[in-house]
C-alpha cells in the first residue's frame, strides 16, 4: 500500500471525524484508518482487472447445444449512490455457441464488476454483454437478487426488499421457452 494512498484515507477519516464530532485520536480509531485503506483496497479491486481477461479458459472441446447454468454465485458490491454495500446472488445460463468457458472464470466476472461502485441494474448488464462479447453464445440470461442497504438503512428501511434484475441475450431474448426453462431451474 502506498503512502499517497494511505495518506489520503487518513485525510478523510480525519476530516469524517471532525465532521460527525468524533476524536480520531480515540483509542478504538487510532487504527481505523489503515484498516479503512485496507479495506478500499478489497472493495475496489475490480478497477484494476479487466473483465474481458476473466473469462479465460476458454474450450472448444466437449461444446454442446444445451443450456449451462451457473446458480447463485454469490457477490458484495457497493452502491455508487450511498457508498453502502448490496449483496446477493447471481445466476447465468448460456447456450454456447463454439465455446465455452471454465466456471470458476463466471465468478471471477463477477468479482471484478461487483468490486467497483456499482448500481445492481448495471452490474446485470455488464456480465451479460462481457459474456457475448468474449463467448459469443447464442444467448445468454443473467438474474440478480440483493439486499441494499441503502434500502435497509436510510429513507423508508425496508429491512427485507429484495430488488432482482436481469439480462437477457440472444435466444433467451427470442424465445420465451429458453427463459422460462432458464426461469424454472434456477428457481
Amino acid at each position: 500500500m502506498d503512502n499517497q494512498y494511505l495518506d489520503s484515507i487518513q485525510s478523510f477519516f480525519t476530516n469524517l471525524c471532525s465532521t460527525i464530532g468524533e476524536s480520531k485520536d480515540r483509542e478504538g480509531l487510532a487504527k481505523t484508518p489503515h484498516r479503512l485503506a485496507e479495506l478500499y483496497q478489497n472493495l475496489f479491486s475490480g478497477y484494476k482487472r479487466d473483465p474481458n481477461q476473466a473469462l479465460n479458459s476458454i474450450f472448444s472441446d466437449g461444446v454442446c447445444n444445451e443450456m449451462i447454468i451457473i446458480r447463485d454465485i454469490e457477490f458484495y458490491s457497493m452502491c455508487e449512490h450511498h457508498l453502502l454495500p448490496f449483496f446477493g446472488k447471481i445466476s447465468i445460463g448460456y447456450i454456447p455457441n463454439d465455446k465455452i468457458a471454465g466456471i470458476s472464470n463466471f465468478a471471477e466476472l463477477i468479482d471484478i464488476f461487483a468490486r467497483r461502485l456499482q448500481i445492481q441494474e448495471n452490474l446485470t448488464t455488464q456480465i451479460a454483454d462481457t459474456i457475448m462479447h468474449s463467448l459469443n453464445p447464442k444467448g445468454i440470461m443473467v438474474v440478480c437478487e440483493a439486499l441494499h442497504l441503502c434500502m435497509a438503512m436510510r429513507g423508508l428501511q425496508k429491512q427485507n426488499a429484495k430488488i432482482i434484475t436481469s439480462a437477457v441475450r440472444g435466444l433467451f431474448q427470442k424465445d420465451s421457452r429458453t427463459r422460462m426453462e432458464f426461469m424454472k431451474l434456477i428457481s
